[in-house]
């Protein structure tokens, strides 16, 4: 039998989830399994199973319906919110849609572009350039001509290369797919910036476009409805961070505390928060959607640092009715590197839960995260492990803290390459990526074939 191709099947999908998007609901519970529905219906389609010159053919229009999708869905909120509908599992609903359908479009932006990869030494995009339909644009904002222009206040998500993003973004009890965000600020005589608590440096003013030229995969624009709100947002905290880094200051060092309440230092969605609330004296306070951080294996998060559990994750911005969603942008390059890193790293902290692995320091990762610090005396190999994790150690950052880290990018680094080489072959094979569940499957393998130690994670109580 003849598989069946894009204009026949995968768009005939795509039809069945916009007619449910835009479905109207009078219930919670409705629209919860409406979502659940979208959900399962992008998750279970596999390009394998269609015409992959056709997909490639239609894929630009394919991917800004899917992109359509979202904001149309992100339009509604602020409707859902007023008729009461936003539940729990509507809010969890709205994440998991959301971010499917991000992966269905990265992969078909890998397809239409052939999966080429950044060669080794080779430079990631600078956010929102590219011309392989990298920068998916709002239509409002395209046809009004202010997409093309940032404002102060803007607010920019952002998610990088390392392993350590990965595990940022998956530290709560949402999936999501970013691991910092920072605040658009633009100064009389016109200069951009981005204002920013980055974990090596704390609260630190750096140029825009140096900000989108470090090393990342993705971003996406926000812009709050109210202009003035913004740009006094945005000024209240250059402002506040300018002060700190001039002399006589006291520096803001970056939070591994995840806690929103107290402010002497900052993690990267804190700051934003802080600077919408102090641009709305005090009456404006994100996130309306908090993360919940409920692990029962503590272990890792006791390490990290992580003081609470309810926090404001970078992606809870996705979730604010009041932000615009004015561009989206991923280098198509390193999007399918990312989606394995997220599904490794969703499970590593499965087998945390369900199986009680820890990790298990040795002598050599005790030498390095207690003379972190010091890595100019360090071996070559000392050195080696330390900078693929850090570039600076942040002079505020446990020795407990820096040790974990370092563990879970070396426990991390030979599973995400082995998943490479499989994506590599299916590509090779199919013209088409590794299924996500495919990928899943991989990884329980991984498991199975290391038993009791898997890098540096240990089960416990066997």
């Amino acid at each position: 039998m003849l598989a069946p191709v894009a204009s026949a099947s995968f768009e005939k999908d795509i039809e069945h989830i916009e007619i449910l998007a835009a479905t109207p609901v009078t219930s919670a519970d409705l629209l919860a399994r409406n979502l659940q529905y979208i959900y399962e219906r992008a998750a279970k389609a596999r390009f394998d199973d269609y015409e992959v010159a056709e997909i490639a053919k239609n894929a630009q229009s394919l991917m800004y319906r899917l992109f359509d999708l979202r904001v149309g869905l992100r339009n509604h909120l602020q409707h859902y919110e007023m008729l009461g509908l936003m539940t729990p599992d509507v809010t969890q609903g709205f994440r998991d849609v959301f971010r499917v359908l991000r992966y269905v479009s990265d992969m078909l932006g890998e397809i239409t572009t052939g999966h080429p990869r950044v060669s080794e030494g080779g430079y990631l995009l600078r956010g929102f350039t590219g011309s392989d339909n990298n920068t998916l644009v709002n239509y409002p904002f395209y046809r009004s001509g202010t997409a093309q222009h940032f404002r102060s206040g803007d607010v920019i998500l952002v998610r990088g290369t390392a392993h350590n993003s990965a595990a940022i973004a998956r530290i709560g009890d949402v999936d999501s797919q970013f691991s910092h965000i920072g605040i658009v600020y633009i100064d009389p005589a016109g200069d951009h910036w981005m204002v920013e608590s980055l974990i090596e440096d704390g609260a630190v003013i750096n140029p825009l476009a140096k900000a989108l030229d470090h090393n990342i995969v993705r971003a996406v624009l926000y812009r709050n409805r109210d202009a003035d709100l913004a740009a006094r947002a945005a000024k209240c905290i250059f402002d506040y961070v300018a002060a700190s880094r001039a002399k006589g200051g006291k520096r803001i060092l970056y939070d591994f505390s995840m806690r929103t309440d107290d402010t002497r230092n900052l993690f990267c969605s804190k700051l934003v928060r802080l600077a919408y609330e102090q641009g709305s004296f005090g009456m404006f306070k994100l996130p309306t959607y908090p993360t919940k951080i409920a692990r029962k294996n503590r272990d890792f998060l006791d390490r990290v640092g992580v003081a609470t559990d309810l926090t404001f994750a970078p992606a809870d911005i996705d979730m604010e009715s009041g932000f615009d969603l004015v561009a989206e942008w991923q280098d198509y390059r390193e999007t399918a590197g990312i989606r394995l890193q997220d599904f490794t790293m969703d499970k590593l902290f499965e087998w945390m839960e369900r199986f009680n692995y820890r990790f298990e320091e040795t002598a050599a990762i005790k030498l390095v995260s207690t003379l972190g610090r010091f890595a100019s005396h360090f071996s070559d190999g000392a050195k080696e492990v330390l900078s693929s994790v850090f570039p600076r150690v942040p002079i505020n950052m446990p020795r407990k803290t820096v040790a974990v880290v370092a563990m879970l990018h070396k426990t991390a680094e030979p599973i995400y390459h082995e998943l490479l080489k499989l994506n590599q072959d299916a590509v090779a094979d199919t013209g088409v990526p590794l299924h996500g569940l495919d990928v899943m499957a991989a990884l329980e393998n991984i498991r199975e074939r290391e038993g009791n130690r898997i890098g540096y994670l240990v089960r416990r109580g066997r």
